[in-house]
C-alpha cells in the first residue's frame, strides 16, 4: 500500500514507482577535480547539529549548509560552472585543456568573443551562469518569471548580466532563454525540453561534488552514512545528483525529497505515474522551487530512486528558517525547506506506514541539504528577526 497522508502543512508519499535496487553509473570523479580549479574553491561545510537531532528525536542531525558556494549563496554554480566548460568544449570543437585556473581558461577562449551565456531562472541559477559568464568574459542574458524579486534580480545584474522579466511563469522563462541560442550564444539552462538534453545532464553532473565532498568529510570524521537524506525538489535537477550518487552504491538509506504544496510537480507525477504538469500561476515562498513540470533529464532517476515525497506548506519553510537560524545556520526560504521536511515527517505530516518503516530514531543519522543562504536579505530578516550576520556560525563540524 502506497500511503498519503494530507494536512494543511504537508502531504506525504511513498513513491509508487521506486526502485532502490536499481544501480546508477557512479559519477565522474573528473567533475569534482574541475571544481577545485575554481576561484577560492573550498569544500562547504558539513555541520553536527545536536539540538535539531533531540528536537526530532533522531542519533543525529547533518546540515550540508551550501550558503556560500564561491561567492555566492548557493550551490547551483556547481551545475553551471561544469555544464558550461563542458558546453564551451562542444562549441570549441575540442577540450580546452589545459588551463591552469580560470583567468587561464578564459585567455584561451578569448578569441570567441564577442560571445555570451543565456539562461532563464527564479534566481541562484541564472546568477550562477552570470557568474561564469563574468569570469569568462563574455555577456549574458537572463530571463526571469513575472514577480521574481527585485533583490534576485538585482543580483543577478550585479554579475553584470542582462535581465528581462517574462510576462509569465518559470516555464515561459525557459522558454524565452532557448531562442538565444546561436553561435555566438550558449544556452545553459538547468532543465530540458525536446532537443536539448545534454547541457541539463551536465548540470546535475556538476551537483555530484557536493556529495563527494560529504563522504570525504565523513570518512575524515569516523561517521558512517546517513541513514535518511532529505533533498530539495524543484525540477528534480540536484535530486538527481541525489540519486546517481547514492544509487550508484550499495546504500540502504532512505532519499526523501521535498516541494512546496503548490508547485510539487515530481509528487503529483509519481502519483499518476508519469510527468505530470502542475499549473502555475506558482507562488510559493520558496521560489527555488516553484516548478510546474519535472525535467524530462533528471525524471528517469528521481523517478526510481527517490523514496519518499513530502510537499510543505510557506509556514512549514518560515518555521524551518528559524529553526536553523537557532542552529547557527543561514538558509533562506528554498533552502530551508530540508528541514521543514523532517518537521513533516517527526509530526502530523506522517503516515503509520512512514512510521512503521522505522527511517526516524534515536539511532538514525539524517542529512540535510541546505541549498541556499539569506538570497533575500530583506525577507529573511523579516521571517528570522535577525540579520544574517546576527545568525552567526556557532556550529560543530561533524565528528
Amino acid at each position: 500500500m502506497n500511503a498519503t497522508a494530507v494536512t494543511a502543512e504537508a502531504t506525504l508519499l511513498k513513491n509508487p514507482l521506486a526502485r532502490p535496487e536499481h544501480r546508477w553509473p557512479v559519477p565522474d570523479p573528473s567533475v569534482w577535480t574541475f571544481h577545485r580549479r575554481m576561484p577560492a574553491y573550498r569544500a562547504t561545510t558539513l555541520y553536527d547539529c545536536p539540538d535539531l537531532a533531540r528536537r526530532y528525536g533522531v542519533g543525529r542531525v547533518l546540515v550540508k549548509a551550501e550558503t556560500q558556494r564561491l561567492g555566492l549563496p548557493s550551490f547551483k554554480i556547481l551545475g553551471a560552472s561544469w555544464a558550461t566548460y563542458r558546453a564551451l568544449g562542444d562549441h570549441l570543437g575540442f577540450d580546452p585543456e589545459p588551463w591552469a585556473n580560470i583567468n587561464d581558461l578564459s585567455r584561451r577562449i578569448g578569441y570567441l568573443r564577442p560571445f555570451s551565456l543565456a539562461a532563464a531562472t527564479d534566481g541562484n541559477h541564472g546568477r550562477a551562469v552570470a557568474f561564469m559568464a563574468r569570469l569568462l568574459g563574455f555577456g549574458c542574458r537572463i530571463f526571469v518569471p513575472k514577480g521574481t524579486v527585485p533583490a534576485r534580480i538585482h543580483a543577478i545584474q550585479n554579475e553584470g548580466a542582462e535581465v528581462t522579466v517574462v510576462d509569465g511563469d518559470y516555464d515561459a522563462a525557459v522558454a524565452r532563454s532557448a531562442e538565444e541560442a546561436g553561435e555566438k550564444c550558449l544556452v545553459i539552462s538547468d532543465t530540458s525540453w525536446p532537443g536539448y538534453d545534454v547541457t541539463p545532464r551536465r548540470v546535475v553532473d556538476g551537483y555530484t561534488t557536493i556529495f563527494m565532498e560529504i563522504e570525504q568529510a565523513l570518512a575524515a570524521a569516523g561517521v558512517g552514512a546517513p541513514d535518511v537524506v532529505v533533498v530539495p525538489m524543484g525540477v528534480g535537477a540536484f535530486m538527481s545528483a541525489a540519486v546517481s550518487y547514492y544509487r550508484s552504491r550499495p546504500w540502504k538509506g532512505a532519499l526523501v525529497g521535498v516541494e512546496p504544496a503548490d508547485a510539487n510537480c515530481i509528487q503529483v507525477s509519481a502519483r499518476a505515474g508519469g510527468m505530470t504538469a502542475v499549473p502555475g500561476p506558482h507562488r510559493s515562498i520558496m521560489v527555488g522551487l516553484n516548478c510546474g513540470l519535472p525535467s524530462p533529464v533528471a525524471w528517469p532517476r528521481v523517478s526510481t530512486g527517490v523514496d519518499w515525497m513530502v510537499s510543505i506548506g510557506d509556514e512549514r519553510a518560515r518555521e524551518a528558517m528559524r529553526g536553523l537560524a537557532d542552529a547557527g545556520v543561514v538558509a533562506g526560504e528554498t533552502g530551508a525547506a530540508a528541514l521543514g521536511a523532517l518537521a513533516a515527517l517527526h509530526g502530523d505530516g506522517s503516515t503509520a506506514e512512514f512510521r512503521d518503516a522505522g527511517l526516524l530514531g534515536p539511532d538514525k543519522t539524517v542529512l540535510l541539504m541546505i541549498t541556499e543562504g539569506a538570497t533575500d536579505r530583506g525577507n529573511y530578516q523579516s521571517v528570522v528577526g535577525r540579520t544574517p550576520e546576527d545568525v552567526g556560525t556557532i556550529l560543530t563540524v561533524a565528528r
